[in-house]
């Protein structure tokens, strides 16, 4: 072999996946994994803080199992998954630091046993710095000790491409076998329609190798059988859950989100409407940043002659993201954590060789001096971000509970029912049922309700100001927090 040659060789070595699919990773690239995994659990300890109380979104997962709350209606777009994942905690305890804790730790070892899946075709190092990259996100580090789906699509995501990988390259790996189907069926499990879009690649490459179809394809039916299940149970068919999840969506079609994922990246957790001003642009940069650097790896990947351990992921992290950047009318920052998960990998690589590409001492030295600088102010932003979104959410959950204490003064308290604005989440915090009559959450008719205010503890909840509906009227008003309570006259008669 040519000098030259060798040379090459050895450069690659030190970037990028290894020469051989399915080679035995070197042990030494375990405690960096470890350090990642250990260092994102204990950030979201110390900066999301387990007493931040439950979202919106969280308490209707957490009501479907308990034992201290009524649950919420399950509207059509959602999965059982995370109820599922939360029950052996949510089950027999109400505590919500115990819970963070739980997940935050949980999210730590998912987050190693996924990165662990890549040690066959990418260097420890670099598999690190992917895992440190993503962990490190105010998004990731936000939603990692939240009861929400996004955060286990994206764990899924990593180790369903991850052991498509090796499976593609050694048929006799029982383990990658194992784990394309697990990965698989915990995206379904979470959100099945991200699952779909996820694996659409991992599909194509299957077309002629009816093993993979076959995995991909029980994986897909084992985490999405219960979703499918339910809708004829309960939703009218599988065709009217899709309906109706489409419609809560705001219509499935083209919409252009793109500005409006830019404008969540402040830090707000929905943005709908996405009205305002954009973040500022030191803000927004990394995001900017990120397709060029995933394209920098692909490039070097390419040149380097092992493409498909990085074009593989940032092909499905397209996929990922096309429905939320480019087919539903607004934007949450998390719908894009499996995007942002697996495009880790190839921005790693590029970042890898930008700083062992030149050739010359004088030009490796200021690379790595302006990669280090990049990736400090990186983290400084996110941080930043981070500390906004938590102190605002943390406003917003105590505002929620004190208007509970505040209806728990007036005597609404368990058996008991609650509608009207921000029902939901305010009937977790006051241990009630809720039922609402139009929007999102629509379970009930006005004539239902009505009944229901001769038969139990009722309040219709409105904001300052607001109109409650025609069968509440006439019903005594109170302040409760920011917001007014309309109370069903049985509650103020003693009943």
């Amino acid at each position: 072999m040519a000098d030259g040659s060798k040379a090459t060789m050895t450069g690659a070595r030190r970037i990028g996946p290894s020469l051989q699919a399915g080679r035995p990773p070197r042990p030494w690239g375990e405690p960096w994994l470890s350090a990642v995994a250990t260092t994102f659990t204990l950030a979201q300890l110390v900066l999301v803080r387990p007493g931040l109380g439950l979202g919106w979104d969280e308490t209707v997962y957490v009501s479907q199992v308990s034992g201290h709350a009524h649950a919420a209606f399950f509207s059509a777009p959602r999965a059982r998954g995370v109820p599922l994942l939360v029950a052996p905690i949510t089950s027999w305890s109400d505590s919500t630091a115990l819970l963070r804790v739980y997940l935050a730790v949980l999210s730590g070892l998912a987050l190693y046993f996924a990165l662990r899946v890549w040690r066959a075709h990418v260097m420890p190092r670099v598999l690190a710095l992917a895992g440190a990259l993503f962990a490190s996100l105010w998004v990731t580090l936000f939603y990692g000790p939240q009861a929400m789906p996004n955060y286990w699509v994206a764990i899924g995501a990593l180790v369903c491409v991850g052991c498509f990988l090796r499976a593609r390259a050694n048929a006799r790996d029982r383990a990658a076998w194992c784990g394309l189907f697990a990965g698989v069926a915990l995206m379904a499990w979470m959100r099945p329609m991200d699952a779909v879009y996820v694996v659409l690649p991992l599909l194509a490459l299957s077309l002629r190798r009816p093993r993979l179809l076959a995995a991909l394809a029980a994986g897909l039916l084992a985490g999405a059988g219960e979703w499918v299940i339910e809708a004829y149970a309960s939703y009218g068919g599988l065709a009217q859950r899709l309906s109706d999840a489409s419609r809560i969506q705001g219509g499935l079609g083209w919409h252009l989100a793109v500005l409006d994922q830019l404008h969540s990246l402040g830090g707000r957790t929905l943005c709908r409407p996405c009205t305002g001003s954009a973040p500022s642009p030191v803000v927004t940069l990394w995001w900017f940043a990120l397709p060029l650097l995933a394209a920098l790896g692909a490039v070097a990947a390419l040149r380097a002659r092992r493409a498909l351990p990085v074009l593989l992921p940032g092909a499905c992290a397209v996929t990922a993201a096309v429905p939320y950047l480019f087919l539903i009318g607004y934007a949450a920052p998390r719908f894009l954590l499996p995007a942002y998960a697996l495009l880790a990998l190839p921005v790693a690589y590029g970042l890898a060789h930008l700083v062992t590409a030149p050739a010359r001492r004088g030009a490796r030295a200021l690379a790595v001096s302006l990669v280090a600088a990049g990736l400090a102010g990186h983290l400084a932003v996110q941080y930043v971000v981070l500390e906004h979104t938590v102190h605002s959410s943390a406003a917003t959950r105590v505002e929620w509970s004190r208007t509970a204490t505040a209806l728990h003064t007036l005597g609404v308290r368990p058996p008991c029912l609650l509608s009207g604005y921000q029902a939901v989440p305010i009937a977790f915090s006051t241990g009630c049922g809720s039922a609402q009559t139009a929007g999102h959450d629509a379970s009930a008719t006005a004539a239902e309700l009505a009944r229901a205010a001769h038969r139990a503890s009722f309040a219709v909840l409105t904001r300052p100001g607001g109109r409650p509906p025609a069968y509440a009227r006439g019903w005594p008003v109170e302040r409760v927090g920011v917001l007014q309570a309309y109370v069903a006259p049985a509650l103020q008669q003693g009943r």
